[in-house]
């Protein structure tokens, strides 16, 4: 297969909305719940169900807790997550090739 091997496209990253989120926490490394929420411009069932399945695949931390007296969800991307998402945009990278 060669260059169009898409084999290597994780599909737990390849959604449209997980992989925003990855791409947010490859780079900011902890995200709050709401701040992703707005960014991602989602509602919040949707983005629990997202971040569910990448915290399923091992690929982000979810940490509940409080600040003060109001709840906190806090989301970081796991070691085997940058990995995943750096095998991921090799592939992708391959998958595309360079442009002329």
């Amino acid at each position: 297969m060669g260059a169009y091997d898409i084999g290597k496209i994780d599909d737990v990253i390849h959604g449209r909305l997980r992989l925003g989120v990855m791409a947010y926490l490859a780079n900011a490394e902890v995200a709050d719940f709401n701040e992703l929420k707005a960014l991602l411009d989602v509602t919040q069932g949707n983005l629990s169900v997202q971040l569910r399945k990448l915290e399923d695949a091992k690929y982000v931390d979810i940490e509940k807790g409080y600040l003060g007296r109001k709840p906190r969800t806090q989301i970081r991307i796991t070691p085997a997550g940058r990995k995943a998402f750096a095998v991921y945009l090799e592939a992708l990278g391959k998958l595309i090739g360079p442009r002329e």
